[in-house]
Formats: C-alpha cells, sequence, structure tokens
C-alpha cells in the first residue's frame, strides 16, 4: 500500500472536518500532525491533495486518494465487525447520497432494516438524483440513489425502479389563475426544489412544448415543496406517495393524471466486497422494490 493506513484515515477526517483542527481533534493529535501526514502523502503522490481552503477542498488527485482510502477504512471496518460481532464500540461509518424525495418517501424505511448487530451509523448526503454520481467520483460517498444508469469508475449499478410524480395545484389556486388541466399554467406561478430542479419544466416541455414562464418558489425540502403546493403558493410536482390523500380528499388537484412524471432511479455503489454495503444494497433494494413502481 503506497500510504500509511494512519495517513489514510487522517485525509478522510480532513475532508469530512474541513478544517485541520477539526481533523485533529477527531483523531485526538494536534493540528501539526495532520498537516504533516498530509504533506507526506503528497510527497509520495508527487501532488497536492488538498487546497488549503476553509473549508479544504480536495483536488483533482485527492479526490482520487479519497476514494482509494474510504474503501481501505471500509475493508477495515468489515474486518473489526468480524471478529468481534459488532457492538457498541464498533460503530461503522456508512455515507450515502440520495435524493430528497426518496429520502421522504421510502429510503430511510429501507435503511431501518439493516441488521442493529452490525453497528452502521449514516451519513447522509441529500442531493438532487442527478448529481449524487459526482459525490461518488469524489469519494465522498460509498454509494448513492441516482438517476444515471451508467456506473461511476470503480462503480456497479442496478436500477431501483420508477418513482412517480404527479403535477398538482390546489383547487384554489387552479381558481384564482384559472388552471384548467395544463391550460394557463405557462403563465402561472410554480413552485421548484432548487435551481437544479427541472421536474416541472420538463412536465410542460412534454405536454406544451414550453417550460414555465411563471414566478417561481424555491422550497429545498421535500415534505416543505408539497405542503407550498397545498397552501396554494404555485403548482408542482409531487411524488405519488406524498399527494394521494390530498387528492382523494379534494385538498389537491391533478393537472394531467394521465400523464405522470417518471423519473427512474439506479443504486450505484462501490464495486468491492463488503458485508457492510451489500448488506445495505439489499435492504436499499427491498425497499425501493416496495414503494417504487417498476422499470
Amino acid at each position: 500500500m503506497p500510504f500509511q493506513f494512519d495517513h489514510l484515515r487522517t485525509l478522510t477526517a480532513l475532508v469530512d472536518e474541513g478544517t485541520f483542527e477539526s481533523a485533529a481533534r477527531r483523531l485526538h493529535v494536534t493540528s501539526s500532525a495532520v498537516s504533516q501526514r498530509v504533506r507526506t502523502m503528497e510527497q509520495t503522490a508527487g501532488q497536492v491533495l488538498v487546497q488549503r481552503t476553509n473549508p479544504v477542498v480536495p483536488t483533482e488527485a485527492g479526490d482520487a486518494v479519497l476514494r482509494y482510502a474510504r474503501q481501505v477504512l471500509l475493508l477495515d471496518q468489515d474486518v473489526l465487525s468480524e471478529l468481534r460481532h459488532g457492538g457498541e464500540g464498533n460503530r461503522n461509518r456508512v455515507p450515502l447520497a440520495v435524493n430528497a424525495d426518496s429520502l421522504s418517501t421510502w429510503f430511510l424505511e429501507a435503511l431501518s432494516e439493516l441488521p442493529p448487530e452490525l453497528g452502521a451509523v449514516f451519513e447522509v448526503h441529500r442531493e438532487d438524483e442527478e448529481h449524487t454520481t459526482g459525490l461518488l467520483r469524489s469519494g465522498a460517498v460509498m454509494a448513492a440513489v441516482t438517476s444515471t444508469p451508467d456506473a461511476v469508475q470503480g462503480c456497479s449499478v442496478e436500477g431501483l425502479g420508477v418513482m412517480r410524480y404527479q403535477a398538482v395545484c390546489s383547487p384554489e389556486f387552479a381558481e384564482r389563475h384559472g388552471v384548467r388541466g395544463v391550460e394557463g399554467l405557462n403563465g402561472a406561478p410554480v413552485v421548484n426544489f432548487d435551481r437544479k430542479d427541472d421536474l416541472q419544466d420538463r412536465f410542460l416541455r412534454d405536454l406544451t412544448g414550453e417550460g414555465s414562464r411563471g414566478p417561481r418558489h424555491y422550497i429545498p425540502a421535500s415534505e416543505d415543496f408539497a405542503r407550498t403546493v397545498l397552501l396554494g403558493f404555485g403548482w408542482g410536482a409531487v411524488p405519488e406517495h406524498q399527494c394521494a390523500r390530498d387528492l382523494e380528499s379534494g385538498r389537491l388537484v391533478a393537472l394531467a393524471p394521465e400523464h405522470p412524471v417518471e423519473v427512474r432511479l439506479f443504486w450505484q455503489r462501490w464495486n468491492l466486497r463488503s458485508p457492510l454495503l451489500d448488506e445495505v444494497t439489499r435492504c436499499v433494494r427491498e425497499g425501493a422494490a416496495a414503494r417504487l413502481h417498476p422499470m
């Protein structure tokens, strides 16, 4: 191995914590010791691994070493778990990336099925499903829910299912803005999750040939997004699991129920043998099968 084990642990701590001081506290060493270990790694690699910003940012070379470091640490955790048979003193950190709607509707229930004796603690990164692969490439996470069927280098990929969205609004909103199905929708206020959210525009483009021209609200939390639509701020594409009851009660109306927006979801994970990662994958696969539509 080109790098010492303690140095690999130091690099992951530095990137996770963001500063040399915080990494030193986590590792119970001095800041100068952290700095010296990173410099030694950079001398070994022959390249700068982290930008000394606040917080620190790994370089392209640093991403490659970080990914390697996390894989080595995962294998170390697996061995310790097997030797110690779990326990409170042996917690295994599992960094994952998942989109907000999956996190709010099915993903946590899936993770709850992981056997407690594995001693896993999760660090979940919430990111748009089209951008979670970036976290895999950087080594920040070991697995991710993505909308990308093409495997990131060093990862395997499998289909999970289809998350289906309905474009909805409140009856009061429809009356106030003269919305009848998609008629009048292009200029009406719309709710977006964030500036990367393209679901609403995709829905309109598919049915009318153009995206929304209306004012936009940005609500970057899945449950709050759905509540914002329910309160009449604008219309939006809401996961069927979140809006089904309100549609049944009449608190929401579907704008084009025969034209749901569908997002195909995939599970990408590091392509290495790990009992812990295998179990996480099993739980995610079974949870998705129970809540998502088949591909």
